[in-house]
């Protein structure tokens, strides 16, 4: 069958400027065919006869075309675009089609990357696979490993020229499906995990990021076991540690406190919730021989830092890298509340000059609210705030213009006064 999904009057604008995404209140009515010879038929959405998963090519109310996807009427995000040009091209060779994609995102990485280094191969729509995320982990005795999540019905049509691609580009020593997301449900797909291939090997390994060796999770760590996009910020904090005092909070894995530990700093707190996380920076602080200088605390970042407050404990830097407080637009109120009170009372915390490396990971927190935020915490905690450096994820999370999603983290590093 032959789908044509014409969008609603002006509703192209987005999808011009390089948004990959149609939703289903955007679609006016669709046209298909049986084969070259049939007349075009017109259906509406709700009563479609199209496949989901079925190719279907996106054109603006006047006829204009503007992309090939995936149908999916399972989800709000009806159609996911994979490319520019009209399916009978793009799926003349379907095999090499996506090896190309994969092959363009993995060069534009050796331009930051070496062999030894773990990153993000595939950032989803971002990379032009929608989608589809794959980590990739080098661990210390030089395996490679690749973590890869099929998020939608877009990429998970092309499982096997995906699957096929990697193996080929990146020649993996083994492949470890993440596809456990809520996010597939919404897509009307199972969530599943696993080794690939048959192959089997520990889920749990150890790489080396800025010279610090880090335990890794693939299997039961948050997301893919490790949030890659902060290295070169964790990088970033060392000049500002050497002989200080550091609170490392919503820590994860202990990375951030671990870099400060290299960089010379004289005590280290690592604070998580999860008493999993902390085991794992437990774990990290010894392999690193950090524990004269760094401990990782199970404890409420929240409750803990009333906490200190309450005690008048101190200290030179301070590292907020909290989880999205808001995955949705109509929470960033809510989410507001609880940026302020972690950034307003580390300022407290602070002595005179020190540092706050402050972050969001959430879209819908936006820069200016982020940077607002900052502002009113400043003025509710009686400081003053000079910003030095306004930093984001690392170029292995790349941005694409016309899908602000893809510019999602935020990270400042500011003086406190």
């Amino acid at each position: 069958m032959i789908c044509r999904v014409f969008l609603k009057s002006k509703e192209e604008k987005e999808l011009l400027q390089g948004y990959p995404w149609v939703f289903d209140n955007e679609i006016s009515h669709l046209k298909y065919r049986a084969d070259e010879k049939s007349e075009w038929k017109n259906e509406e959405l709700a009563a479609c006869s199209v496949e989901d998963g079925s190719p279907v090519e996106v054109y603006t109310k006047a006829g204009g075309f503007l992309g090939t996807g995936i149908f999916n009427k399972k989800s709000k995000i009806t159609v996911r675009l994979i490319g520019s040009d009209h399916a009978d091209k793009i799926y003349e060779d379907i095999g090499k089609y996506w090896e190309d994609k994969i092959a363009s995102a993995y060069n534009i990485r050796q331009l930051y990357y070496t062999f030894e280094d773990s990153y993000r191969l595939i950032f989803g729509e971002a990379d032009f696979v929608p989608g589809f995320i794959c980590e990739r982990f080098c661990s210390v005795e030089g395996k490679v490993f690749l973590v890869v999540q099929f998020l939608s019905m877009s990429c998970e049509v092309f499982r096997k020229e995906i699957l096929d691609a990697l193996k080929k580009i990146c020649s993996p020593d083994g492949i470890f499906e993440r596809s456990d997301a809520s996010v597939r449900d919404k897509e009307g797909l199972p969530q599943i995990s696993g080794w690939l291939d048959g192959k089997s090997f520990d889920t749990q390994i150890t790489i080396l990021e800025n010279g610090i060796k880090l335990g890794v999770d693939i299997a039961n760590g948050q997301k893919t076991g490790y949030f890659l996009d902060q290295k070169f910020n964790r990088a970033a904090i060392g000049r500002f540690c050497k002989g200080k005092k550091v609170l490392d909070t919503f820590t994860h894995t202990g990375a951030f406190g671990l870099n400060a530990f290299m960089a010379g700093a004289k005590d280290v707190t690592s604070v998580d919730i999860s008493p999993e996380a902390v085991e794992m920076v437990n774990h990290n602080i010894k392999i690193n021989n950090a524990g004269k200088v760094m401990k990782g605390v199970c404890a409420d970042v929240f409750d803990l830092l009333k906490k200190y407050e309450s005690e008048n404990e101190k200290f030179d830097v301070i590292i907020l890298d909290p989880p999205a407080f808001t995955k949705s637009a109509k929470n960033i109120e809510k989410a507001y509340g609880g940026y302020k009170e972690i950034n307003l009372r580390a300022m407290r915390l602070l002595n005179e000059g020190g540092i706050l490396i402050t972050c969001s990971c959430s879209y819908f927190f936006d820069s200016n609210t982020f940077y607002d935020m900052i502002m009113h915490a400043a003025m509710d905690s009686h400081k003053r705030v000079q910003i030095l450096e306004k930093r984001g994820a690392g170029p292995d999370h790349t941005v694409l213009l016309g899908y602000p999603k893809s510019e999602y983290l935020k990270c400042a590093v500011c003086v406190v006064k």
